[in-house]
């Protein structure tokens, strides 16, 4: 499972990404495990959302031509909602949340998800 990446991004995530980096500088995501918008993950400058102990580090993403790593941060609530399954960041047409960055875009993220395999595979606890 350790081979396997907690989150990843399709190439229309990306690419907004690429150009929200050029606008606003680095980035960073949460999602957590509210209502409404706050079920999709949110995007803004890195450190501008505070993170704590209720947060979990799902993974640094890396993104062709944003010189820094893209944190995705999640709610320990709904991580463990979640933790059996890999997060596939998208974009939609469609207004979000006028917190996260790409707002103004006139798209949103949005999570897909794919059920992991939660065996290890060397057979060890």
């Amino acid at each position: 499972m350790t081979d396997v990446p907690r989150v990843e991004l399709t190439s229309a995530a990306a690419e907004l990404l690429r150009r929200l980096r050029a606008a606003h500088g680095p980035l960073m995501f949460h999602q957590s495990g509210g209502c409404c918008d706050g079920s999709a993950p949110m995007c803004y400058p890195a450190g501008e959302f505070r993170t704590g102990g209720s947060d979990v580090l799902l993974q640094d993403l890396t993104v062709e031509g944003v010189a820094e790593p893209v944190s995705f941060w999640m709610s320990r609530s709904q991580y463990e909602v979640w933790s059996h399954t890999r997060l596939i960041v998208d974009v939609v047409e469609g207004r979000g949340s006028g917190f996260s960055l790409e707002a103004p875009e006139g798209v949103r993220f949005l999570i897909r998800s794919r059920l992991v395999d939660t065996q290890p595979s060397t057979g060890t606890p």
